[in-house]
This record gives C-alpha cells, structure tokens and sequence, in this order.
C-alpha cells in the first residue's frame, strides 16, 4: 500500500511539474511577445536596391507580375493549421530551396518588367532562416528593390511545435528605375496578444519617374488581411482607396497590385464556388471606388487554392480554389491583357497574375 502510494505521489507530482513548466513557458512567452511587439510608424522612407537605371515614358507598354510566394515553404506537399490543416513546419531546407529556384525560373519565364512579391522571409524559423529576397535579387540583379515588413515577430510560441522567429514582408522588383519608396501602415484589426503577434500590414509605394514628365508612375504592392472578421480587410480597403485617389488626383499613374484576400465584385467567380464549411473571401464593392479606377482579375484561373489539405495528392476536381490576386488600375493605364498562370501550385499555394498596360 505504501508503495502505491509513493508511486502515486511521484506521478501527481510530475504533473503538477510539467504544468507548471507548461505555464511558466506560456506566461514568459507571451510576455516576451507583447514586450517585443513590431510596432513599425504610420509612414516610414524604404531604401532602393540594385541597378535599374531604365525610365519609362507615356505610351510605353510594360508587363508586370503579382505573386504570393508563400514564404517558400507551401508549395504542392503542404497544408498548414490556420487554414484548417495539420501541418507547422510545412518544408525542409530542401523544399524551401528547391521552391525558391522554380519561383525564380517562373519568373524569368514571363519576364515581367515589374513585380510584386508577397509572403516573402527574409530571416524566420518557418523558412530555415533563408534571405529570400537576397535569394531574388541574386537572380534579378539588373532589377531596383524595395522592401517593406509586414510580419516581425521574434517567438511566436503557438501551436506546438511553435512557429518561432518570423521576418516577412511584401517587395517590389523593377527593371525601371524607383525614385524613392515609402511604407505605409494599414489599420490593424487585432489589439492584445492577438495584435503582438500578429502581422502588421501595409502598402509599399514604389515610385518610378517618367520621360519628359513630372508625373510619376506609381507602384502600390500590398496583401490585405486574412484572418479577422471582415472589419480590418474594410478598413484597410478605405485607407487604399484613399491613397489611391490622392494620387490619381495629382495625375499620376497608379497600379495598385497584390494578395487583397478579397475578390472584386464584378469578378465571375462561377469557377471557383466556396464549398460548404470553407473560408470565404470578401468582396470589394467597386462602386465605392469612384469611375477612376478599373479591376483586374482573370476569372478563368485560380489565383490560390485552400490549405487545408496536401495538394499533391489531393482530389483536384474537387478542391478549394480562389481568385483573390490581381490589380487596381487607374484609367489613365490602358490594360491589354491579364491572366493568371497556372503552374498547379507546385512551389507557393498561389499561381501569379500578369498583366499587359500602356501608359495612356
């Protein structure tokens, strides 16, 4: 009797133990969280690097990219557990490399004049540490950069194992040359330890200048919010409208172009139903914009599919798709052509969105 007593003692004990372990690792975690919070100002000036030294002029034609590269790391083999799947770690060192190489051959493929990339690390656990845009812009030397975080955590303690160190953000690459660019910071729906660890997002305003002109080209990369409840995508869409029409006003050309996590209202989305159960995306209204502005998704295509199963070896037929990638544009930017490239999710979770315009 005495001996199963002591065992019992020793095994209350234990756990008693590892709960309080358990505890002390969440309250200093989180603290160290909150104390550590990305808190970057409402506007910050962003540094330009590399070489490009081309100026566009008005009735030039230009091609330029969109893509969420989903830091490397979702490509065909993962799902991950915010969007209703298992994984945390979704990539090897391996993959991760393997998934930057086939980002980069794709877009040398298209040879886009611009692009915007979003989800891109620069130096995070999920990633294997791997400075993604330095990996770019070893590939695209001859390519202006700008980058702007959105997504600095130093320990994100959650789930188990926890996602670690995260250092991320959206940048823009140009073959023409970027005058000056600047950071903008978006409303941000979350407050407590939600917002603390929770990414920062924001617009990254590049600025090419044209030929015998005072007017500017005007470059907004951007990824709205994903996880709220549908007031932060709101009023992020409000402070990008407003930007952007500031700026239209003073008659430059803008493109504005990204990840929005929405799709535009006069897009056919017949191609891509939510199925029961599912995230939906919201909708931009586009009569809330004024008749300055035209939007662009190709609707014909997936722009990025769910990631709550491996795709790989997913039924494809009836898997979740979205059109969630594409362009505002203002009218003064004549749009040829758009259309999203299928490569069947192989390396990032989204397929890139091209598009063809003319500066009218």
């Amino acid at each position: 009797m005495k001996t199963a007593k002591k065992i019992i003692l020793w095994v209350v004990g234990i756990i008693c133990t590892l709960i309080l372990l358990a505890l002390l690792y969440v309250g200093i975690s989180l603290t160290h969280l909150v104390l550590h919070e990305y808190k970057p100002a409402p506007l910050e000036t962003i540094s330009i690097t590399g070489e490009a030294s081309k100026v566009p002029g008005t009735n030039e034609t230009f091609s330029i990219m969109t893509w969420n590269i989903g830091y490397g790391a979702l490509g065909d083999n993962a799902d991950f557990f915010m969007d209703g799947g298992k994984q945390v770690n979704t990539a090897n060192k391996k993959r991760v490399n393997k998934n930057l190489t086939d980002i980069a051959n794709a877009i040398k493929e298209v040879n886009p004049d611009i692009f915007f990339l979003q989800e891109a690390d620069v130096n995070s656990s999920r990633s294997h540490k791997i400075n993604e845009i330095g990996f770019i812009q070893k590939e695209f030397s001859n390519y202006g950069n700008t980058y702007a975080s959105n997504f600095n955590v130093d320990f994100l303690p959650y789930p188990l194992p926890p996602i670690g160190h995260v250092e991320a953000g959206i940048s823009t690459f140009s073959s023409y040359k970027i005058s000056n660019a600047e950071r903008i910071q978006l409303p941000c729906p979350f407050t407590g330890i939600l917002k603390a660890g929770n990414l920062k997002r924001c617009l990254l305003v590049s600025r090419v200048p044209l030929n015998n002109s005072s007017k500017e080209l005007v470059l907004v990369n951007l990824h709205l919010e994903a996880y709220d409840s549908g007031e932060g995508k709101i009023a992020q869409t409000k402070q990008l409208k407003d930007f952007l029409q500031s700026e239209y006003d003073k008659g430059n050309y803008v493109i504005a172009g990204g990840d929005f996590n929405q799709s535009f209202s006069s897009v056919d989305l017949s191609s891509c139903p939510v199925l029961e159960g599912m995230w939906t995306p919201g909708i931009i209204e586009e009569e809330e914009f004024s008749s300055d502005w035209n939007f662009l998704m190709d609707g014909s295509k997936p722009s990025c599919r769910s990631l709550d199963k491996v795709y790989s070896t997913a039924d494809k037929e009836n898997f979740q798709y979205y059109i969630i990638d594409g362009f505002i544009v203002s009218k003064n930017v004549e749009v040829n052509n758009i259309e999203t490239v299928n490569l069947n999710f192989e390396a990032t979770d989204h397929n890139p969105v091209v598009m063809e315009v003319t500066l009218s």
